[in-house]
């Protein structure tokens, strides 16, 4: 959660994920996030609701992120699980320009 900052209401272990590392999921009153994204589009205020990253601890990219010691990977792997998790849930990232660098920067790590 700390990584994340404000980005996510709490991270919770899921218990019904198998093959994705992780998801975002709303609280039980928010909105749909294609809904609020609609939305905004169209001018509308709507008050900030943060989702709930459901991470799942069998996957390889979390299983590598829990024993990642470098602070700084941990929180760009972490924050590429959230933008990862936002774009399957049909979400827009705010930066698709950092979310690439970062992406890059991390690919460029592991063959070093």
């Amino acid at each position: 959660t700390k990584a994340l900052g404000d980005q996510v209401r709490e991270v919770q272990i899921s218990q019904r994920l198998t093959s994705s590392p992780a998801c975002l999921i709303q609280g039980e009153h928010d909105m749909a996030m294609h809904l609020q994204h609609m939305l905004k589009s169209a001018g509308h205020q709507l008050p900030e609701t943060k989702p709930i990253l459901e991470i799942n601890p069998d996957h390889p990219l979390v299983t590598r992120l829990q024993a990642e010691s470098d602070e700084s990977r941990f929180n760009d792997w972490s924050q590429v699980l959230f933008d990862q998790a936002l774009l399957a849930a049909g979400g827009r990232l705010d930066d698709p320009a950092a979310f690439v660098a970062r992406l890059n920067d991390l690919f460029l790590r592991l063959t070093a």
